[in-house]
């Protein structure tokens, strides 16, 4: 006796409706080719000055979102023959250009230091940046100073303020939850105490000074080259004007790191024996809003699901930002609890 099964045979037509479908689709499919408009170049600005130091100005040209991103093309995009002018308080100096290929191997430290780039950087790459020697430009808290670049038809132009700096009341390394004594990873936090006065915004970078053990694969190396701001290192008073109260960051990355800490499950951890240098900044308005964008971007890059916005400048006729910090530091001795 034959079995009659209604449900086996509306599945069945199901499957061949959906086979015709996607043979109808597949015979559809067309090759789209998109003609993107020439972007023209725009000089980007990488500027900052900080009481005690002089200013820093790296500049680059952007360059088209298809194009290669290499050694070689990075090279090329690097601004070398740009006038560019300081002013604060009436006095106007003009910045000299320094080069990493200039600079012997014994100051490459000091240089890293000061620029933010790390030696192997420095060391396999031409960086060039404008800067001086004269103290009279030097960042003095409650100075402004403008900023204005001339290279050919591009004309740039920005201002930024040293607001005076506010210390951290205190800070410490502290492992969430409950803690057994085995565990050893955990976070930087501080205290601080706003004036009352709306509008005032901060940054926060840290750096571990400390060396790695004998036993790592980058044993010997002090573990944070420079001072490193975690994604959502800048905020304002908005929501504490006037207020004392607790913060806490997890710990930045470096990028482009490949060390093993910022890859396996120390990532983000501040970890007991580390020595943290904590470098907090009041910053100003312009630079609070360049901030939070490029972190923004940075923080969803990828996501299909992301909002497409530009990033904020504070620059005139250029992209980037030139940001004045008026910074204190202090330091955290991570300990076991």
């Amino acid at each position: 006796m034959d079995y009659f099964c209604p449900m086996c045979r509306n599945l069945n037509i199901l499957v061949l409706f959906s086979l015709a479908t996607l043979f109808f689709l597949a015979s559809c499919e067309k090759e789209i080719e998109v003609d993107l408009p020439a972007a023209t170049p725009r000089m980007v600005v990488e500027g900052s000055i900080e009481q005690g130091q002089p200013p820093i100005v790296f500049l680059t040209m952007s360059q088209a979102y298809f194009d290669p991103i290499d050694l070689n093309a990075y090279q090329e995009l690097i601004v070398r023959d740009a006038d560019v002018y300081v002013t604060s308080n009436g006095n106007q100096v003009q910045l000299d250009l320094i080069c990493s290929s200039d600079v012997p191997e014994e100051l490459l430290p000091a240089v890293s230091e000061l620029t933010g780039f790390t030696e192997e950087e420095l060391a396999l790459i031409d960086i060039c940046l404008y800067s001086t020697i004269d103290e009279s430009i030097w960042g003095v808290p409650g100075n402004t100073y403008d900023l204005r670049i001339e290279r050919g038809e591009h004309l740039l132009s920005s201002r930024t303020k040293i607001n005076t700096p506010i210390a951290l009341d205190s800070t410490w390394f502290r492992i969430p939850g409950n803690p057994d004594p085995d565990d050893s990873l955990g976070f930087a936090f501080a205290i601080l105490t706003d004036p009352d006065t709306l509008g005032n915004a901060y940054r926060w970078f840290a750096r571990r000074v400390n060396t790695y053990p004998d036993w790592s694969e980058n044993a010997g190396e002090v573990k944070d080259a420079n001072y490193i701001a975690p994604l959502g290192s800048a905020t304002d008073d908005a929501f504490f004007n006037g207020l004392s109260f607790e913060f806490g960051y997890f710990r930045g990355t470096a990028p482009g790191s490949n060390k093993e800490d910022d890859s396996n499950s120390e990532a983000g951890y501040f970890k007991v024996g580390d020595t943290i240098a904590i470098r907090g900044a009041v910053i100003d308005r312009g630079a609070l809003d360049y901030i939070i964008s490029f972190e923004d971007q940075v923080a969803t890059q990828g996501s299909p699901f992301a909002s497409p916005a530009n990033i904020r400048t504070n620059i005139e006729g250029g992209l980037g930002a030139w940001i004045g910090y008026g910074t204190s530091y202090d330091t955290i001795i991570c300990a076991a609890p």
